[in-house]
This record gives structure tokens, sequence and C-alpha cells, in this order.
């Protein structure tokens, strides 16, 4: 059964799952679908279209699927998606998405959303992702997996965070930034391979080693990019990982972190 604080304030357009819990003086409106055994604190506000996995944990003050924070919006009909098992703290915001892009923002599983950050319309966030205190995603922004973003991180509009990042706190990202790396800094660099990270999640040394040789190959070897992706794609015949950095820069389009 769901527990239901006397309260709260749910729209009989809401769908909630089974074991689901709704504290003190929250709102959950019309066209939100919460999934079994997700926990909202109070004074939560979730709006729909929304829908919600299972086993997530959203903190205080969160406010999830509000209209995005987009001059172009005319209230067209668009959506949040969130997973399973998320920690999403206190104050946080996550929009919807708008009709100049899929008219999603989706986030994925397992993340760990710490307070006052903000997610805008149309990121794509994928899972095992750490948000810092008061990281700031604009719209448009993807993070791949296992990315982790220190406290007061802004990235710009469009940027693509490519999966076990490290950014630094407060740092500006403003271009992509390739899969693998530490970056920081206002704007910021690129400061080595994400080595310690890659190794907490069952990377051998050998693939370390080829990711550190792409990074010398890609940012210390003085090549221009089109040089120094001829020579990724041929170290990527026995790393399969590079060939993962070797499809990111493929794909990028705001031009990478140099």
């Amino acid at each position: 059964m769901n527990e239901i604080h006397e309260t709260a304030i749910v729209d009989p357009g809401a769908q909630l799952a089974g074991g689901v819990r709704i504290g003190p003086y929250s709102v959950i409106g019309a066209g939100v679908e919460i999934g079994r055994g997700t926990v909202v604190g109070p004074h939560v506000v979730i709006l729909g279209p929304t829908r919600i996995g299972e086993d997530n944990r959203i903190h205080q003050f969160a406010s999830l699927g509000d209209a995005p924070q987009d001059k172009k919006y005319r209230g067209e009909p668009t959506r949040l998606e969130i997973g399973d098992r998320n920690t999403i703290r206190e104050s946080c915001t996550i929009n919807r998405g708008t009709a100049q892009d899929t008219g999603v923002t989706r986030v994925g599983c397992d993340n760990w959303i710490m307070a006052y950050a903000h997610i805008a319309h149309d990121c794509v966030v994928g899972s095992q992702v750490i948000l810092s205190n008061n990281a700031s995603l604009a719209g448009h922004v993807q993070v791949g997996d296992h990315a982790i973003l220190g406290g007061f991180a802004g990235v710009h509009q469009f940027c693509h965070i490519g999966a076990h990042c490290f950014i630094g706190g407060f740092s500006a990202i403003t271009r992509d930034v390739p899969p693998f790396l530490m970056v920081a800094g206002q704007p910021a660099a690129p400061h080595g391979i994400n080595a310690e990270g890659l190794r907490r999640r069952g990377f051998d040394a050998d693939t370390i080693r080829a990711l550190k040789e792409a990074y010398r190959i890609l940012y210390r070897a003085g090549l221009r990019l089109v040089e120094a992706r001829e020579k990724l794609v041929e170290l990527a015949a026995g790393a399969p990982a590079v060939q993962q950095l070797v499809d990111f820069i493929d794909r990028s389009e705001r031009s990478l972190i140099r």
C-alpha cells in the first residue's frame, strides 16, 4: 500500500505504483507516474507529464517536471523521464523538454544528484552519474555514464560530456568533453585521463595505458585533430575503449576541449 501524508496533494490524474510514499505538503500533479518503492519527501513538487521509475529517493523541496526555462516554450506537450534508484537531494530542479528538441528530458538510473543541482530542458543524463552540489546543466546537454561533476560546475547549452569523465568543481564547460578525461578550470581545460576512477570501475592496466597514450596523441603531440584522429583509429584496433573516444570525436558538434 502507498503511504500518502494527509497534507500532500495528489491529483486524481497521477498514477502511483505500490509502495510509494509521499511526504507532508508535497504536490503530485496530473500526468505524473511514480514507480514502485519510490519515496517522495516533504515539500516536493512533481508536475506532469513526468514518469519516475522504481526505488528513487526524492528529498525535500525538489521540483521535478515543471515547464522548461526557455522563452521559446509555448506550452507544447513535453515530458520528463527518470529511471530507477536515483537519489535526488534537496532543492534540485529538473525541467521537461521542449519542442525544439526531442521534447523529453531524460535521467537514467542509479544517479546521485546532490543538493541544488539543476538539469535543464532536453538534457540526457546517463546512469551512475554524480552531480555535486549546485552543478548545473543548461539545455540540451548530454552526460555519459559514470561521469562526475564537481560542485558549482556549469555546462553550456548543447555540450556533451563523455562517459567516465571527472569535471572539477567550479569548472565552466563550453565545449565537448571526450570520455575518460579529467578537466577543470574556467574555461575548462584537460588534465589527463581519469585513471583512478577507471581503476575503481574495473578497467585493467592495459586499457588505462592505452587511454593514456590516446590522451598523449590528442593533447600532447601537437597534432591537428584530423591527424590525431588517424592515430587514434590505429590505436583503437587493439583497445576498444579508445574506439569510444574516436566515436565521440566523430559525433562532436561543438568542438572538443583542447
